[in-house]
């Protein structure tokens, strides 16, 4: 069974950054793409950002194209979410998930393991 353990949201005033982590267990970490979807109050979850099992490609939803930053440590078993410039918009709950497959990967239908999200909160 696979554990993903996301850590670090809060509360952020407009133009300000966070960092989200996502610790990985039970699984062959490094052998697999991860991903960022987030969902908003009252709206379907969406896509953020992907990368692959090297940490070699990623991928960005337009809207945060610029200001997010995906990446990973796979010694660490952990995948990051750099969060820059953020806006009132951002506000959600975000969660990692693990692909089925080695590479980018932004249908959230290919993940078959979800973390139990962190809150995003940005403030105008």
């Amino acid at each position: 069974q696979v554990h993903l353990v996301e850590s670090g949201g809060g509360l952020v005033q407009a133009g300000g950054s966070l960092r989200l982590s996502c610790a990985a267990s039970g699984r062959t970490f490094s052998r697999y793409g991860m991903g960022w979807f987030r969902q908003a109050p009252g709206k379907e979850r969406e896509f953020v950002a992907t990368i692959n099992w090297s940490g070699s490609s990623k991928d960005y939803a337009n809207s945060v194209k610029g200001r997010f930053t995906i990446s990973r440590d796979n010694a660490k078993n952990t995948v990051y979410l750099q969060m820059n410039s953020l806006k009132p918009e951002d506000t959600a709950v975000y969660y990692c998930a693990t692909s089925k497959y080695a590479t980018v990967v932004v249908t959230q239908y290919e993940y078959d393991y979800w973390g139990q999200g962190t809150q995003v909160t940005v403030s105008s």
